[in-house]
């Protein structure tokens, strides 16, 4: 049976860089072109001393490579494609992607200390359900995950459960 690329549903960049990055590698996994981006692709320099074999690999990764670029450029609008510069492979269009947009530690840390703070005194507001503040405060310990905090289950359950109104 042959795969129906039409219905892959590629995520679009829409600045939140973690979340799609996320996205963007489990699919790429799912696909068997996660090595790509992790591990690269060189051109040689020399391809005419190849044996037929060689030619044959070099092939399957300018393909495999080509078909991480297909996604990689769905994934961005016109206005991110043009601002990368160097567009001749997945991994150097990934890492591009990860420097501009991923955030270095210092701002995730000053992230985390923000998160942090909000997590500690929120309660639940009047007239607020307990799935809409559940949901709230979820929100706000995936945001502290993303940003590399080590949050475990049993805070955010104990979090909702003291600060549950009447």
């Amino acid at each position: 049976m042959s795969e129906d690329k039409s219905l892959i549903k590629v995520p679009k960049f829409e600045g939140h860089y973690d979340h799609w990055s996320e996205l963007m590698e489990n699919m790429l996994r799912a696909k068997g072109l996660w090595g790509m981006v992790e591990r690269g692709f060189v051109e040689p320099l020399d391809g005419g001393l190849l044996n037929e074999n060689q030619k044959t690999l070099l092939d399957e990764a300018r393909m495999q490579d080509c078909q991480v670029k297909h996604y990689l450029f769905q994934a961005l609008d016109k206005s991110i494609f043009e601002q990368i510069l160097d567009r001749s492979t997945s991994k150097i269009i990934w890492n591009s992607m990860k420097k501009k947009y991923g955030g270095n530690e210092k701002v995730k840390k000053a992230m985390r200390n923000s998160l942090k703070r909000e997590f500690e005194i929120a309660e639940m507001r009047r007239g607020e359900t307990v799935e809409n503040y559940f949901g709230r405060i979820t929100a706000i310990a995936n945001k502290l995950r993303t940003n590399g905090e080590v949050m475990k289950d049993n805070v955010i359950v104990e979090k909702i459960l003291r600060t549950l109104s009447d």
